[in-house]
């Protein structure tokens, strides 16, 4: 007899990631999120799949390891403006752009400075 195969279930997973994240338990919520992240953009989810990868993002910030934070926030911020969530993906850039700056690398704390005012500039310009 063979179990039945469990689907991933994209909303149990999203709270349980937030779970282990207000339990600072931010590896493994880092892991969820980017899970969860996968399978709502399967679903054409786009909008929670840029929050998981942002969330994701926060994770990897609070253990320190802007590698992975940084690839998180950018990829956020590709599906955000690509979906037209011009705000969070500005506001994924400016993590990013933070987490060059804990790395100390001075010439992509520029480049995400230089994008981030014209993208603001343009929102602005839209209203």
């Amino acid at each position: 007899m063979s179990l039945p195969i469990e689907r991933e279930d994209p909303v149990k997973m999203h709270k349980t990631a937030g779970a282990l994240y207000d339990a600072g338990k931010y590896k493994e919520a880092e892991e969820l999120f980017t899970r969860t992240a996968e399978l709502y953009l399967k679903v054409q989810n786009y909008f929670d799949s840029t929050s998981m990868l942002y969330k994701a993002g926060e994770c990897a910030y609070a253990l320190k390891d802007y590698d992975s934070a940084v690839e998180h926030f950018l990829k956020s911020a590709e599906l955000s403006f690509q979906k037209g969530f011009d705000r969070f993906g500005v506001s994924a850039w400016e993590y990013a752009r933070d987490c060059y700056s804990s790395l100390k690398k001075t010439a992509k704390v520029k480049e995400m400075e230089k994008k981030i005012k014209e993208v603001k500039a343009k929102l602005e310009a839209s209203f």
